[in-house]
């Protein structure tokens, strides 16, 4: 069963894409920016503020699918 995953306090997904889907227990997350979610501005003047945004955003994703980083399968970077 698939669930789409959304939640207010981080930024909503720009474009076609949710922030996270839900798929036989498996959560598929969007990718990050620093975007305040409360001004829907991008902070990137400071690299340790925008990656504690960044951090904080997808928590609030994975709070909202029940889930924490400990829930973590694997991480992609590209």
């Amino acid at each position: 069963m698939k669930q789409i995953i959304n939640t207010k306090n981080a930024p909503s997904a720009i474009g076609p894409y949710s922030q996270a889907v839900l798929i036989n227990g498996t959560l598929y997350t969007s990718g990050q920016i620093g975007i305040n979610p409360e001004t829907s501005k991008l902070e990137i003047e400071n690299l340790n503020h925008e990656t504690n945004l960044v951090m904080k955003n997808l928590k609030a994703v994975l709070t909202e699918a029940n889930m924490d980083f400990n829930s973590e399968l694997k991480r992609l970077f590209f």
